[in-house]
């Protein structure tokens, strides 16, 4: 029998985690809650969660030092963030820092909870079966270990990052939409679409072009979406 996914919920708002905690519950989802950020990133570090709700207002250890202290350790597992309703810089700050997704409070039930499930379905995508490696503007992928290097530095992406870079090699060149993109890497709907794609594609030209002002390789298609261009690609 499949054990079932294990959630890490770090929550200082005891009525909101037990809402959380009791949907999910019913869902088929292990539980685990942290009131506040330290507590929070020892579970986080000794429990080995499948997947980490993180209000970003926490006592003890705010959300950011957590989510930093995480993806400074090297763990790779999902991490949606909570955030306030219209605090721009946090959600920006979070992404930036290796979150995955974020919702912001107030929020739906059920898309807080779709998105957990398209985080914990999605995986990232690789062009073709077997070991690969790309290379362009001195960058290189390797699909088997997924690892990406710049200069022969090694270049740590987040997860949906190295997914969201890989739809877009798989692609050839062609133009991926917003919508598309959403789909593939975050499993979600046109309906739930919001800036996260554009702040993950920010992202990786910070960390794989030369001049992330005037990106050479990930190109943005005016009211299209974005491609890569394959020009630059050696196999």
């Amino acid at each position: 029998m499949t054990s079932p996914e294990r959630i890490l919920i770090i929550e200082d708002n005891e009525d909101l985690a037990f809402g959380l905690r009791t949907n999910l519950e019913v869902q088929g989802y292990e539980v685990l809650l942290a009131k506040d950020g330290a507590a929070g990133l020892n579970l986080a570090q000794t429990d080995l969660p499948s997947l980490v709700v993180l209000d970003l207002m926490l006592p003890k250890v705010n959300g950011i030092d957590v989510l930093r202290k995480l993806r400074a350790s090297g763990a790779t597992i999902p991490i949606l963030i909570l955030t306030a309703k219209g605090n721009e810089v946090d959600k920006v700050l979070g992404l930036r820092l290796g979150a995955d997704d974020y919702v912001t409070k107030p929020f739906g039930l059920m898309e807080l909870m779709a998105r957990i499930e398209a985080l914990l379905r999605r995986t990232p995508t690789t062009p073709g079966a077997g070991a690969t490696v790309y290379r362009f503007g001195g960058v290189e992928i390797h699909t088997e270990s997924q690892a990406v290097s710049r200069g022969g530095a090694t270049v740590l992406l987040t997860p949906k990052e190295y997914g969201l870079l890989m739809a877009l090699v798989s692609r050839n060149g062609a133009v991926a939409s917003r919508i598309e993109l959403m789909r593939e890497v975050w499993g979600h709907s046109s309906a739930v679409i919001s800036r996260t794609v554009d702040t993950h594609i920010a992202e990786l030209r910070r960390k794989l072009e030369r001049d992330p002002a005037r990106p050479r390789y990930i190109m943005t298609v005016r009211k299209s979406g974005y491609r890569l261009d394959m020009r630059a690609i050696t196999y």
